[in-house]
């Protein structure tokens, strides 16, 4: 009889190779646009058109031993040479992988997006994926490698998922859908995707402690670390999904939303709340008095254009179609119910209008005319997503009132 180990394993394998070729458009995974230094595009197997200037050169086969995920270090700016130099040079660190970390928000939720060199990443995940050649040559190759789950729920017609919540976010190809990756990453792209995105270069270190305990490491890499940056065991986050003992760090990417709503760091509270530092709430979260609902605390990017919406709308005779009393909020530090996923109105980026009778996953009550205006403002409906929330609305350009 085979191990359950074994079979667990063969299942892994299995779902694996289904999802490379689920992510393809069902053809083979392995012919790839070269990397190029031209401005030529290729077509992938479902026709979409992809750009070689997104490329970088692709991993041969796996040569190097496979690295525990044992710690990992996160912050909202790069992280100095030295200091990487100083943790991989500590005696019991075996193994030190540089990335770039941020989170997009798509459909709101923050995902987290991992920017990683394709041949030192893959040795941090499970034998079976870090040998899926297929996979990292399409992350390689400039596409976009996702979660299963998230995969099939947020890609196109033509398996293309926006990086962000902004209109002018990039959308990448999406070449393979896997069951899980490292450290809580929900998809993964190549450097070169990393800096289009704007993400903050090698901010990120994944570290390897061998056979030594990470307890008796964590304290010598704290005295390295800089203050602002969290150091989280991996450990914990395998089982509970997110490190809640140490200061975590929201770094906003994926368009020109993001980069009006600024970085912060916050720390984990009880029942699904965060606190984020003081510092950001005070130069980016306020109280103003709106027209139609009244009390509004939001994003301070935001109401420019939201004051704007709801002036069209009660001009327009439609301020009826919107009630105050049924309005849920703008912002709310917490993670969406029974995730450590922070949601948008994190941000204050999202009011949710209407509760009552536009719940997810239904068509919802929403005046259409309300919603176009909205759109006209620069917001995004929950109402066209795959999976419906037409109580939401979030900021999804910048719009400037003349």
């Amino acid at each position: 009889m085979k191990s359950a180990r074994h079979r667990v394993r063969t299942g892994f394998a299995a779902l694996l190779a289904a999802a490379v070729l689920a992510g393809c458009g069902g053809e083979s995974p392995d012919p790839m646009p070269k990397a190029t230094s031209t401005s030529a595009t290729t077509s992938s197997p479902t026709g979409v058109v992809l750009d070689p200037a997104m490329a970088v050169d692709p991993p041969g086969r796996r040569k190097e031993p496979l690295r525990s995920a044992d710690i990992l270090i996160f912050s909202q700016e790069p992280l100095s040479r030295q200091m990487v130099a100083r943790v991989r040079a500590l005696p019991g660190v075996s193994y030190a992988a540089p990335l770039s970390l941020a989170q997009v928000t798509i459909e709101n939720r923050a995902l987290t997006v991992a920017a990683v060199d394709p041949a030192t990443y893959r040795l941090f995940t499970a034998s079976e994926l870090a040998d899926a050649q297929a996979v990292w040559k399409r992350v390689a190759g400039g596409e976009l490698a996702i979660t299963r789950k998230l995969g099939k729920r947020l890609a196109d017609k033509t398996d293309q998922i926006k990086l962000g919540g902004s209109a002018d976010a990039p959308k990448l190809h999406v070449g393979a859908l896997v069951p899980e990756f490292t450290a809580n990453v929900d998809a993964v792209v190549n450097d070169l995707w990393g800096k289009q995105l704007g993400m903050s270069k090698g901010n990120a270190l994944l570290i390897s402690t061998g056979i030594t305990s990470p307890s008796t490491l964590r304290p010598k890499i704290e005295k390295i670390v800089d203050k602002t940056a969290s150091i989280q065991s991996l450990d914990v986050v395998a089982r509970l999904g997110l490190d809640t003992s140490v200061k975590q760090t929201a770094f906003l990417t994926g368009g020109s939303v993001a980069e009006v709503v600024g970085t912060f760091s916050y720390t984990v509270l009880g029942g699904g709340r965060i606190a984020p530092e003081a510092s950001w709430v005070s130069s980016h979260i306020s109280t103003r008095t709106m027209p139609i609902i009244g009390s509004m605390t939001c994003n301070n990017a935001i109401f420019p254009q939201l004051e704007a919406a709801l002036r069209e709308i009660l001009e327009s005779g439609l301020g009826d179609e919107i009630h105050p009393g049924e309005y849920a909020g703008c912002y709310y530090p917490r993670f969406i119910a029974g995730s450590t996923t922070l949601s948008n109105h994190s941000f204050g980026l999202a009011i949710d209008l209407n509760v009552p009778g536009n719940q997810r996953g239904t068509v919802g009550e929403m005046h259409r005319g309300v919603v176009a205006i909205f759109k006209k403002w620069g917001f995004a409906w929950g109402g066209d997503w795959g999976w419906t929330d037409p109580m939401h609305f979030e900021m999804n350009r910048v719009v400037r009132p003349g």
